[in-house]
């Protein structure tokens, strides 16, 4: 654990300067910081997720995040480096103290990083870079897109280093209330499963006749095939889970559900088709109304 911030700049004779960001995002450069080594670049963004690009990095650059969110509300921050990512230290700050996340001579770009960010005090992450052996004004770029994620993540468990999904069957209620908390639903088949043992998880490549729902364009619309009709549209899409959930090609159409991280789809609730249909019309008969009655009307 190292020191109090305000301590730990107070020896080092650091100053804060603040740059001028969006609410979601922002790019800047430490051209200050090549004149001055002593300063901080300080970031405040204010949205649940966005990017920060950091163009000729200098002595340090400290992002604080500050939504829109309740102080009492339980918080896991995560950020995902980029592909450029090489020569510096990532600490998170908490209550005024700096732990250690990513080392400046890690592979970081293939990993997601996640923290919980708990009580009043707003999650800050601190990047130091070090020097460059060809001086100052090499032309470096370093950044990372973050999230902040709250309930919307409930049948999700995130860990420190990984996003990682349940492989337990989910109950009924879990099945009704994915089509309301998920962030993509889609009707479709099981093409093709692949592993990758290094990151233990699975592709899961999906041949959807329906979207539904999804919040980004995670699934895309192909080309109609020659003499196939028109009107029966086709998607594509690939869902990531673990390796350890054992998931295989299997005959059939399934109700894909699940959240959406860092432009990458997680599965969440996949039922066969069949198999939720009458878990709802149970629940129908029983008078037990789903709150998402309008998107499960069409399914």
């Amino acid at each position: 654990m190292l020191p109090n911030v305000i301590i730990l700049m107070s020896i080092l004779g650091l100053q804060l300067q603040h740059c001028a960001a969006d609410l979601c995002n922002w790019t800047g450069s430490g051209f200050a910081a090549g004149v001055d080594s002593r300063i901080v670049l300080q970031v405040q963004l204010r949205c649940t997720e966005g990017s920060v690009r950091w163009i000729y990095p200098g002595q340090a650059l400290r992002v604080v995040l500050e939504p829109n969110l309740s102080s009492s509300q339980s918080t896991t921050v995560c950020i995902k480096p980029s592909p450029s990512f090489h020569g510096a230290s990532v600490f998170i700050e908490r209550a005024g103290e700096l732990e250690l996340l990513v080392t400046e001579d890690g592979r970081p770009e293939q990993q997601v990083f996640c923290f919980r960010a708990d009580g009043p005090h707003r999650p800050a992450i601190y990047l130091q870079s070090r020097p460059q052996s060809d001086g100052p004004w090499s032309r470096r770029t370093m950044g990372f897109r973050y999230e902040l994620l709250g309930n919307r993540t409930a049948l999700h468990t995130l860990t420190l280093g990984s996003i990682s999904t349940s492989c337990r069957p989910c109950n009924d209620t879990e099945l009704l209330m994915a089509i309301c908390n998920s962030d993509f639903v889609v009707r479709g088949l099981i093409k093709k499963v692949s592993h990758d043992s290094e990151r233990q998880t699975s592709l899961v490549e999906v041949s959807a006749a329906r979207v539904y729902w999804q919040r980004s364009g995670v699934f895309e619309q192909q080309a109609a095939a020659s003499g196939s009709p028109r009107s029966v549209p086709s998607w594509r899409g690939h869902i990531h889970t673990l390796l350890q959930c054992h998931v295989k090609p299997g005959d059939g159409e399934f109700l894909f559900t699940g959240s959406e991280h860092f432009g990458e789809a997680w599965l969440g609730c996949a039922p066969r088709y069949k198999d939720f249909l009458f878990v709802y019309q149970t629940a129908w008969a029983a008078r037990h109304p789903h709150p998402c009655t309008g998107t499960v009307g069409s399914l």
